[in-house]
């Protein structure tokens, strides 16, 4: 079993309150969740009006598939952020179980 989890730190420069912050991050967490199928939640940061910490993660039984599965849905996440956001730090941690 391989799990890859990533964290993200999104800068939000255009909200003026944690309702403009809350609004951007909680659309991405469903998104993430709806249209990647990946466990995403807010993370950290939630008291900080224009940044957020958002982690997601894959889960597969294979290396190659679930780094593929990441891949992707941190591109994703650049395209949903678009003119809203921007992925400001990135960490990944990767986990292979036999």
């Amino acid at each position: 079993m391989v799990t890859i989890s990533v964290l993200l730190t999104i800068s939000i420069p255009a909200a003026q309150s944690l309702k403009d912050k809350r609004q951007v991050v909680r659309s991405l967490v469903e998104r993430l969740r709806v249209r990647r199928q990946v466990s995403a939640a807010e993370v950290d940061l939630q008291d900080e009006v224009r940044r957020g910490r958002v982690g997601f993660a894959v889960v597969s039984g294979d290396f190659g598939e679930a780094r593929r599965l990441a891949d992707a849905t941190r591109r994703f996440v650049d395209d949903e952020l678009l003119g809203k956001a921007e992925v400001i730090d990135t960490a990944l941690d990767e986990t292979v179980l036999d």
